[in-house]
């Protein structure tokens, strides 16, 4: 879960909420309906069953977001901003005994008595939680304050004297970072010898004992920086999230692989591989540096390439690893994996992924492919909303999971195949094939200088295994640079000079730089296949980045080399690092060329970014995430064009007042698509990096041309009469936001309240007097049968009370998973669904052979809260302009006596 809400644009819409008709045949509906509606909301696979066991935000014990077993079987469980518990869980069937829950009162110093008060909180704040060697290990993640003493960091809790409660705290390791990219999990290692902690992209790497990679905190990137505009990563430092082995007593500390933005927690299959689940930037959304929610194969000294803002890596980039599969917009937390559950094998030998923002657990299928996996994943659990936490195969076999978070209401679940009696043999490893064998061998040499270590992985560099090829290069720059230096610039081959220059630019001296480039200006470009190619145009620009400009002779080589090549008539991801090279090396060439591509350049997925669900599959899921991917896919931006705008922001060469007019044109053009929060930010901080390259007496022009009067407006708020809110706003309550319109609403505002209705987007789904979109019901006649709070009812709490009428439908898969869509019509074969509110022309077909059953969404796809970012006058005039059906002539808005 991010901290981050996805949208600060929110679209006003009063009592007719953002919702759509649907009618469904009875013979269609589910065949069975669970007694609890808690689990009736709950999607699962045949033959899975799910108990709702204990709700702790109901017992005023907060909310949970961190669980294990411990050696007697017990869950032991964190409120996120809270105590740790202790309970003992009914046997599944059993409908008689009690759940028993217990605060952990712990002393908080040496010869302390416990507090039993329960007021007093001894210990919890825990993002991670884990039992292993007879202790329990606790990653808090809090600020030190009055409330609770301790700090971020590792922790080690102990009973010391057999009384079954724990009496001794150690902290094992204090960590420098907090919050929800703070410290999060802990996994024992699957020799269960040791332990792997994890954290988010805002916790500092500490010291360690070793190090298998090496995060520099380099950006390893010439792109021109633009930080996130909204302020999100401009404090913290620029080696992402990291993951470390430690030893049971927290002395010996080795990392592992960093390059994360915020993944949460860390899985191991039964042959030993890490997996893990990385975070989007979703405020990144419709920008070209944007990367999906990933499923990511963790190898020793991987670097997954988070950066801030404009230079996070490409997947494609040799010096980094890719995802196995993307997933998606979402919200990472939880991953667990399947071997010790009592269910059918495929499920077993799956990475379970968990979404808290739109509420599913993916199944991850796993199959070797060289030395890594390719993965395949289906909608294991889901339900709306299901704010997924954390969750842990139980000795019983069952998977048990918890949400909550953000004060949310929490709930501890269990889902379990039949009876959970079958399938407890143990799960049997896969035999390695040989290129798995391959790297794990290489992987040894990471970490220490090794005898010979050189010329063993000297071949592997060339490998056809991009795995491989990794594993060989970091090995190599673990061994003595003067070893194999000379030899680099020797080598003949073009694959071992790229992986070799890569390892150069990392370890080497500076002074190698004009050697090596020339070097590379050999290789016969055109022999090499695409991704060979991107390879070597990014190691050049890793040695311009890491030890700078080269000389004049060794600089006009590299340039004339790679501006023959440019542009490329293959994928967009060679091109984007062509023209960023080019355009830094100054090649006036470059310049001509980008702005011709940025007229007519076409998005593709060259850059390895294709997702496993549909943007529109997640809209309706969650309305507070979902609006805005609705919004992006009803006018997205053209990722590759963003690209070569941002790149030429840098240029100082080659300009033309044509070209110059192009450009800057461009800009005005790109202020009307929506993406993410940060979009407009981004395309703004390019535009003004661009405007410091002209001369000053062509400033004023350029500024004009380029949109600076529309610039701080989002894309949604650029229709005719839009008005941004002044605010200050506030977290409206119905009780507070009522009490304002009984105060009396009269002599307001017209125009403010149409264009705070525009801005808001109301007008892209509703209807105003004949202006605005079709999406939602007109809203003409609104004030002549709702009260005021009968609209602010429906705005800050609008799934309270959804009429069925005006419910989305949640269609269930025969093949598992579900889609939630508008029900536009149907016929004897399909249903036809509309799945965004902003486009909903563009609909998709489901067969209905292919659904098993259909039932009313439980949460209404118009935004709960949606006034607060209007202070007092505003809501004022809003509520005066529903009220009056856009007359502008009603009596509401007459002017006070004396004014005009």
């Amino acid at each position: 879960m991010q901290r981050y809400p996805l949208i600060k644009f929110l679209p006003v819409i009063a009592a007719f909420l953002l919702v759509f008709s649907c009618k469904t045949e009875k013979k269609q509906q589910e065949p069975q309906v669970a007694a609890d509606p808690k689990v009736a909301k709950l999607k699962l696979p045949e033959g899975f069953n799910a108990d709702h066991l204990f709700g702790p935000s109901e017992n005023g014990e907060g909310s949970w977001v961190a669980m294990t077993f411990d050696n007697k079987g017990r869950i032991i469980a964190s409120d996120q901003y809270g105590s740790l518990y202790r309970m003992v869980i009914p046997a599944i069937g059993d409908t008689s005994t009690k759940i028993k829950v217990e605060q952990l009162t712990i002393p908080t110093a040496k010869g302390e008595k416990p507090d039993t008060s329960g007021k007093k909180i001894a210990m919890g704040y825990a993002h991670g939680l884990l039992y292993a060697f007879n202790s329990l290990y606790v990653m808090i993640n809090h600020e030190s304050d009055s409330e609770f003493n301790k700090g971020s960091g590792l922790y080690r809790m102990q009973d010391t004297d057999g009384d079954d409660q724990y009496d001794k705290i150690t902290l094992l390791k204090a960590l420098d970072g907090e919050g929800e990219h703070g410290p999060h999990s802990i996994v024992l290692s699957p020799d269960k010898q040791s332990l792997y902690v994890i954290a988010g992209n805002f916790t500092k790497i500490p010291k360690m004992n070793a190090y298998r990679n090496f995060p520099e905190s380099k950006l390893d990137n010439i792109m021109p920086l633009i930080k996130d505009p909204n302020g999100h990563d401009n404090t913290v430092n620029w080696h992402g999230g990291w993951i470390a082995n430690v030893d049971s007593t927290g002395s010996n500390w080795e990392l592992y692989a960093s390059g994360f933005r915020n993944p949460f927690d860390l899985a191991f299959n039964e042959e030993g591989d890490m997996f893990t689940y990385d975070s989007d930037m979703e405020w990144d959304i419709g920008t070209p540096w944007y990367r999906p929610t990933r499923i990511c194969h963790v190898t020793s000294g991987s670097e997954f390439g988070w950066r801030p803002g404009t230079d996070k890596w490409s997947p494609v980039w040799p010096d980094n690893s890719p995802a196995i599969l993307n997933i998606g917009q979402g919200s990472p937390t939880n991953v667990v994996y399947g071997a010790n559950a009592h269910f059918p094998e495929k499920y077993r030998r799956s990475v379970f992924a968990f979404d808290w923002s739109f509420g599913i657990i993916y199944a991850m299928h796993l199959e070797q492919q060289g030395s890594s996996y390719k993965a395949t994943g289906e909608e294991f659990v889901s339900g709306s909303p299901l704010p997924l936490t954390d969750g842990v195969i139980g000795p019983d076999g069952a998977l048990y999971f918890l949400t909550g978070g953000r004060r949310l209401e929490s709930d501890l679940y269990r889902v379990y195949y039949g009876d959970s009696k079958q399938n407890t043999e143990p799960l049997a490893p896969q035999a390695l094939n040989e290129d798995h064998k391959i790297r794990r061998k290489l992987e040894e040499y990471h970490g220490a200088p090794k005898a010979g270590a050189v010329d063993f992985v000297w071949p592997y560099l060339k490998h056809e295994d991009r795995f491989i090829r990794y594993a060989a290069r970091v090995a190599l720059e673990h061994q003595p640079v003067k070893e194999w230096q000379d030899r680099v610039v020797a080598e003949k081959d073009p694959v071992i000079l790229t992986q070799g220059a890569i390892a150069l630019a990392r370890k080497g001296n500076a002074s190698i730089k004009d050697k090596l480039l020339e070097a590379m200006a050999a290789v016969n470009y055109t022999a090499l296949s695409e991704p060979q190619q991107v390879d070597l145009v990014r190691s050049i620009e890793l040695v311009i980045s890491r030890m700078g400009i080269p000389g004049t002779k060794a600089k006009s080589g590299i340039t004339s080399y790679l501006e023959a090549q440019y542009p490329s008539k293959s994928g967009n991801e060679l091109n984007r690092e062509l023209s960023k090279v080019l355009v830094y090396l100054g090649d006036p060439q470059a310049t001509q060329k980008t702005v011709a591509l940025l007229a007519t350049a076409k998005d593709d997925n060259s850059a390895g970014q294709e997702t496993f669900t549909s943007s529109s599959d997640l809209i309706m899921r969650n309305p507070q995430y979902g609006m805005d991917i609705a919004s992006m896919l009803s006018k997205m931006p053209p990722l590759q064009q963003t690209f070569y705008a941002t790149v030429l922001s840098q240029a100082k060469t080659g300009w033309t007042p044509e070209l110059q007019d192009a450009y800057f044109k461009w800009y005005y053009n790109a202020f009307s698509f929506r993406g993410g929060h940060s979009f407009t930010g981004f395309i703004n901080g390019a535009r003004k990096l661009a405007l410091a390259n002209v001369p000053k007496d062509k400033f004023a022009y350029f500024n004009t041309i380029s949109g600076d009067s529309i610039a701080e407006l989002s894309g949604a708020a650029l229709a005719k009469g839009a008005i941004r809110p002044k605010g200050p706003g506030r977290d409206w309550t119905i009780e507070e936001a009522t009490k304002i319109a009984d105060s009396g609403i009269s002599h307001r505002d017209f125009e403010r309240g149409k264009g705070l209705f525009t801005a808001s987007l109301c007008s892209s789904c509703h209807n105003m007097r004949g202006e605005g979109g079709i999406a939602g019901p007109d809203l003409t006649q609104l004030g002549t049968r709702f009260s005021y709070k009968d609209m602010l009812e429906a705005i800050i709490d609008p799934s309270k009370t959804i009429s069925d009428q005006y419910g989305a439908t949640v269609f269930s898969l025969k093949k598992g998973g579900s889609v939630v869509g508008r029900l536009i019509s149907q016929d004897d074969d399909k249903y036809v669904i509309s799945q965004n509110p902003f486009a909903p022309q563009v609909t998709r077909e489901l067969k209905k052979s292919d659904v098993s059953g259909t039932r009313v969404s439980e949460i209404s796809p118009m935004l709960p809260g949606m006034i607060n970012q209007l202070n007092p006058e505003e809501l004022k005039d809003l509520l005066a302009f529903l009220k009056s059906g856009g007359n502008s002539q009603d009596t509401i808005f007459a002017a006070k006596q004396g004014t005009k």
